[in-house]
């Protein structure tokens, strides 16, 4: 059973504003201006059932974020172009069902939980071939067996009913669309690259001070204060942190100290962030972190290469080759085969 209500006014999607605000008279000197992430996040999960317009269904969640997010996380978009080339690798080619449309469905399956192959038939009736439908502008029609190709409103274009395979990932709240298994990360991913991009806009901020330079030592000549300030502020530069003068004279048990204030406002648990937010994204998509070029950061390891590729292999693999194999019983003939995912050295065990 379709869970399926009419469509409603969908909010628009706006790129952020790149150009920071002009700042007010009174506003402080240290600003970072307005960060730029790769979406909007507030519309990503806008729908909890698939709309419909009278021809197709939308999909339940906004495949053009899903599509943003991609590129939100390094860890992330590099774990599914893992799956993708090791399924593809693994693929015995077939002139109905070649590499290339292997790798760009795996691509869109693990991305968006969708996947979409065109049957190709002659005139007569015979496959000629499969060619990959883009999942992100694929909608799946009202009428059954009907799909259609929406690149941008106004250019829709209706696939030949019987002619499309969807590929899907089980969701639990419907039956139209699959979606992908990795959207409780999707946070971690974002707050991977929403600390990325702190720490990026403070080292090119340049408004900040490095350190401040405290004098507390009656100097003998006031003149060498006013050398000292003017040495500090020609050293400034496009990018660079500025440092602050204080000359307090009579005053402390430390007559010069340094005190560094950049590392003090930098303190911003940058590492643990980007840690924490890396593993949950690796967890989301079951990758071990041997197999992603990880480097440990304790002195025990992630554990043999090997061993972590034969788990992921049987684990995760093997199911998605079985659900790529779905293909030949749409089709009717053996189209999709893969051979085992084998290690040289190992005798393929």
């Amino acid at each position: 059973m379709r869970m399926t209500r009419k469509r409603k006014p969908r909010a628009t999607f706006t790129a952020p504003d790149t150009q920071p605000a002009a700042a007010p008279a009174n506003a402080e000197v240290f600003s970072f201006g307005d960060p730029v992430p790769v979406l909007d996040r507030r519309e990503i999960l806008e729908y909890l059932e698939c709309w419909r317009n009278g021809r197709w269904y939308e999909p339940p969640v906004h495949f053009g974020g899903l599509s943003k997010t991609f590129r939100a996380s390094p860890h992330h978009s590099s774990a599914i172009y893992f799956k993708a080339n090791i399924l593809a690798s693994t693929l015995e080619p077939h002139s109905a069902f070649r590499r290339e449309t292997c790798l760009k469905m795996a691509v869109d399956f693990l991305t968006f939980g969708n996947a979409y192959a065109e049957r190709l038939d002659s005139v007569t009736g015979k496959l000629l071939g499969t060619r990959h439908a883009l999942a992100k502008y694929t909608r799946r029609g009202v009428e059954p067996g009907r799909y259609y190709f929406i690149p941008s409103a106004g250019q829709e274009h209706q696939f030949q009913d019987g002619t499309v395979c969807h590929l899907m990932q089980p969701d639990i709240n419907q039956e139209v669309y699959g979606l992908p298994e990795y959207l409780a990360a999707l946070n971690s991913a974002w707050l991977n690259e929403a600390a990325t991009l702190f720490r990026r806009k403070y080292y090119l901020n340049g408004s900040h001070a490095g350190f401040v330079m405290y004098v507390t030592d009656p100097l003998q000549d006031e003149t060498y204060v006013d050398d000292i300030r003017k040495a500090m502020k020609e050293a400034k530069g496009p990018g660079n942190f500025r440092n602050l003068f204080v000359y307090a004279p009579g005053g402390k048990k430390d007559g010069m100290q340094i005190i560094p204030v950049s590392e003090v406002a930098a303190r911003d648990d940058f590492f643990n962030i980007k840690n924490v937010s890396r593993d949950d994204v690796l967890a989301a998509h079951r990758v071990p972190p041997q197999l992603m070029g990880l480097v440990p950061s304790n002195s025990g390891g992630f554990g043999t290469p090997i061993s972590a590729a034969k788990v992921f292999a049987r684990n995760e693999l093997e199911p998605l080759q079985a659900k790529f194999m779905e293909i030949n019983e749409w089709i009717g003939q053996e189209v999709v085969k893969f051979k085992p995912y084998t290690i040289p050295g190992e005798g393929g065990e």
